[in-house]
């Protein structure tokens, strides 16, 4: 009698892959997700609650947002953020350099005492944002949304300037960070401000959600660019409302308050091979959370965040 061959077991299904740790990048928030754009504003929640939100939410780093918002007492600062647990990342800034020599002086005003608080938290970065061509909150056209020759001259020297002083100064890098209704938007101007300043002086802020919004792909910058990626803003927009937007030529402030900008992972980019771009370049790299939701109810921001850092952490991050 031919002895049975033991039967072989059952087969086991393999249990589901997680995506790969992003070690190089360190995720945190902002005052923008909590609908926060003005140092003072009543329809923004106090500066209070959105610390506590924001640790409740699960992350660790925080920019400082329109300067007067949090306390600009280092100490006290330090003291609230500490206690919650919380470290700051960056600083943020607008200048309108295109204007030549004449804004200077008021533009490094501005900038200094950003500067001064965000070294004295510990932060390495400055957030730098290009003035904008018109109002963000009424839509009022302020200037011709093309720059001159001697505009970009203007613009390229004067940032090369701005952040050679922002770091002999504080010991911050300058990142420029390319916004909707400014003259660093699309594709082509990213990439012509990136081809006329000093790789050394000067990176790049990428925020996801703006460049999509000018018709970007973060992906493609990243992968071209991206010895000058020194930071990333991750936000999302709703590409339905998106396209109604730019059709109808809605400033960028009456967008955000349709809701162009939207919750991870509904809208676009995809923010998972963005992520993954990011850590292809083995260089450590902030990734703040920014969905732009200004004006907007005091309970909203919270479950947003709490729910977009849940999505993250399942992309590894």
């Amino acid at each position: 009698m031919t002895p049975q061959s033991p039967q072989s077991p059952p087969p086991q299904s393999s249990p589901p892959l997680s995506p790969p740790p992003l070690s190089r990048i360190r995720i945190g928030s902002a005052p923008d997700s909590w609908g926060v754009w003005f140092a003072d504003d009543p329809r923004q929640v106090p500066w209070e609650r959105f610390l506590d939100e924001v640790a409740a939410a699960g992350y660790e780093w925080i920019e400082l947002g329109p300067y007067g918002y949090l306390p600009t007492d280092p100490a006290r600062l330090t003291e609230e953020t500490a206690r919650r647990g919380l470290k700051v990342s960056a600083g943020t800034v607008f200048t309108g350099l295109h204007h030549g020599e004449a804004v200077w002086e008021k533009t490094w005003a501005h900038v200094a005492d950003n500067a001064a608080l965000a070294r004295a938290m510990g932060a390495d970065h400055l957030v730098v944002i290009p003035s904008f061509w018109r109002d963000d909150k009424t839509g009022r056209v302020l200037e011709d949304r093309t720059l001159t020759p001697e505009q970009w001259r203007n613009l390229t020297r004067l940032t090369e300037r701005l952040g050679l002083e922002a770091q002999d100064r504080f010991g911050l890098r300058i990142v420029v960070h390319p916004h909707a209704d400014t003259h660093i938007d699309t594709e082509e101007n990213v990439t012509r401000f990136l081809d006329a300043t000093d790789p050394g002086l000067v990176a790049l802020c990428l925020d996801t959600g703006h460049y999509a919004y000018c018709g970007g792909d973060s992906v493609k910058l990243i992968e071209t660019y991206g010895e000058r990626i020194g930071y990333l803003h991750l936000k999302q927009v709703d590409p339905t409302v998106l396209a109604q937007v730019v059709a109808e030529g809605t400033p960028f402030g009456p967008a955000v308050a349709r809701g162009v900008m939207c919750e991870p992972p509904s809208g676009v980019p995809a923010l998972e091979p963005v992520l993954a771009a990011a850590q292809a370049l083995d260089v450590d790299l902030f990734a703040i959370v920014e969905q732009d939701m200004y004006p907007c109810p005091p309970d909203k921001p919270y479950p947003i965040a709490e729910r977009t850092r849940r999505f993250l952490r399942s992309c590894g991050a």
